[in-house]
């Protein structure tokens, strides 16, 4: 079985992301490897698949107890024997996987840091052949990084004592040239390949606001998608109390998440959300990194966090499952105050000598917090920039580019795409139909093909492939393509745009605009999906994302080789719910 092969067969998707075949094939070679890259770019893929096609067991160590939990559960669901090693378990269950992965029933197990120099786990570990070792969450070994891990510092003598080096790969979503250059520094990677795909989540809206009064504008927010779930960051317990109360005040189902609550309390709260039998959860930042819960809608800050880095990272819970979200932060000058009350704070506590460097670190990156509450240019540009990242100073999709829908001409691009696929055959999909205009050869269809020979082949490489994808969208939506399978054709009302008879114009927006799906059927398959979550006792995302419901909705496959087609679902899930998902089509249909 080639990765391709394991793609498909294990995760029901059919090709790569971003950057993941990149960071797998250097995996595959032997190659240390660390990868930064955006949350929902798919890093999880990038050491999985290798785990499937290594002789031995790999090891993810990641501090995030809710993540293990939703990836094995995710795992042993697509076939592939997962487990996980940490402080949810007792005594009993520890013990009893810690015997099965001596044994080598596991192919893939994750492990808290804690858990590694434990005496009964080093005398485990060298009973077994771990050929790779995956380092989740790599910026926490960084103290110049968010979310500092002193139990991380211990991985490299954890290696050490293996009988054989294992195989590395180190895997962040948010990290500074210095984060990445003391990831690869503190776990001595030797000879790594580095790859950083880009931090842009291009379907992430962000937006300042500072309003007069913060409850009352939050409470307009949180009714406003109601329909919605969400998460509001608070600076303190107090704060995440006192919001949480005021929402449940007014009528919105809210739950607390903070340090300050028994470990019960959080997993009960945690659990609420995920679970979805709460709307919204208010919490510090002791709350979410790791939470794997795809839907969240929008991320709210009731106060400003202390750097971009954290901000980053907590906004960057909305929106995992690539559906549009909302980011917004709610400012006033009396958040500035509370941070540096924080960081001195933080500082005095600490035992022996406080560097002076690192505490003016923290300041500087408060104050390029605060600059980006108050600026008045693009928000996603200034984020960008701060991990050094060259994007336009104009996106469209943020308070600062904010402006309404506006009728923008696109007869000649349109032209190029609808030429493009008539040319190609109308046979391909429009990842495909993208990179022919982009004039991408490193597409392996593209190659085999022979579609580089194109006269349409590189005629839009001015083009960013964003745009170019929204513009496919805006000609699907006006019926100018239509879509067989995921086939893209061009319709008979195409004609008079190919014949330069008639302009064609789209709506422009910030986000994205989503292909149209039989509602209808969408909300058949949703109530299908809770059955099934209900049946099983799981959150609702780890028997289908909506995007998969939306791909069947669309393609409405009606035998279980029509299920191959649908994004989400592989040869596992297929057997599993194939018969569940064609009745339903099916019956719709009749309606």
């Amino acid at each position: 079985m080639d990765k391709l092969e394991a793609l498909t067969t294990y995760f029901g998707y059919h090709s790569f992301r971003k950057g993941q075949e990149e960071v797998i094939d250097a995996l595959l070679s032997g190659r240390d490897t660390l990868a930064v890259m955006p949350t929902g770019a798919g890093k999880s893929v990038c050491y999985q698949i290798p785990a499937l096609m290594f002789e031995g067991m790999t090891m993810v160590i990641s501090p995030l107890i809710s993540l293990m939990k939703d990836q094995v559960q995710a795992l042993n669901r697509n076939g592939i024997p997962a487990a996980y090693l940490n402080s949810t378990l007792t005594p009993a269950q520890y013990e009893k996987a810690l015997d099965y992965f001596i044994l080598g029933r596991y192919k893939i197990v994750y492990v808290a840091p804690e858990r590694i120099v434990t005496n009964r786990f080093l005398h485990a570990v060298k009973q077994v052949n771990i050929s790779f070792v995956a380092v989740d969450e790599a910026h926490c070994i960084s103290h110049w990084g968010q979310n500092f891990r002193p139990d991380y510092l211990k991985i490299h003598d954890f290696v050490e004592q293996l009988p054989e080096r294992p195989l590395i790969g180190a895997f962040t979503a948010t990290a500074t040239e210095a984060v990445k250059q003391d990831i690869v520094s503190r776990l001595e990677l030797i000879d790594p390949f580095c790859l950083t795909t880009g931090f842009d989540r291009e379907n992430l809206h962000f937006s300042v606001l500072r309003p007069k009064n913060k409850d009352r504008e939050l409470l307009k927010l949180v009714r406003e998608r109601r329909e919605k779930k969400g998460i509001v960051y608070c600076g303190t317990r107090n704060a995440t109390d006192e919001v949480c109360g005021m929402l449940n005040a007014h009528g919105i189902k809210a739950v607390r998440y903070h340090a300050g609550m028994t470990e019960a309390d959080r997993h009960k709260a945690q659990d609420d959300f995920v679970y979805d039998r709460m709307d919204v959860i208010t919490a510090t930042s002791a709350f979410g990194m790791g939470i794997d819960k795809p839907d969240v809608a929008f991320v709210i800050h009731y106060q400003m966090p202390l750097s971009l880095e954290e901000y980053y990272q907590e906004a960057g819970r909305a929106g995992r499952d690539g559906e549009r979200a909302e980011c917004i932060l709610l400012y006033d000058e009396e958040d500035y105050e509370l941070g540096e009350f924080l960081i001195n704070r933080s500082h005095s506590a600490k035992k022996g000598n406080v560097s002076k460097e690192a505490k003016k670190n923290d300041f500087d990156k408060l104050d390029k917090m605060r600059g980006y509450c108050l600026q008045q240019t693009c928000l996603r540009h200034t984020i960008l920039k701060y991990f050094g990242e060259e994007s336009p100073s104009y996106c469209g999709n943020c308070s600062c580019c904010a402006s309404n829908y506006v009728e923008k001409d696109i007869t000649v691009p349109a032209q190029k795409v609808l030429s493009c696929i008539v040319r190609a055959g109308q046979k391909y999909n429009a990842e495909t139909i993208v990179d022919i205009l982009l004039g991408k050869n490193n597409n392996e269809i593209i190659r085999n093909d022979s579609l580089d020979t194109l006269s349409t082949f590189g005629i839009m490489d001015d083009f960013e492939k964003r745009k170019v994808m929204m513009i496919i969208e805006g000609l699907t939506q006006k019926g100018y393509i239509s879509l067989n399978e995921d086939v893209l054709v061009v319709t008979q009302k195409a004609k008079p745009v190919l014949l330069k008879m008639e302009n064609v114009t789209m709506p422009v927006v910030k986000g994205y605009d989503l292909f149209d799906v039989d509602a209808s059927l969408f909300h058949a398959l949703k109530d299908m999906r809770k059955y099934l979550a209900e049946k099983e006792s799981v959150p609702a995302y780890v028997v289908f994302s909506d995007a998969t419901l939306r791909d069947i909705a669309r393609k409405k496959p009606q035998t279980l080789k029509a299920l191959k087609s649908i994004s989400g679902i592989g040869k596992h899930k297929a057997k599993k719910y194939g018969e569940y998902i064609i009745a339903v089509v099916k019956s719709n249909m009749l309606e």
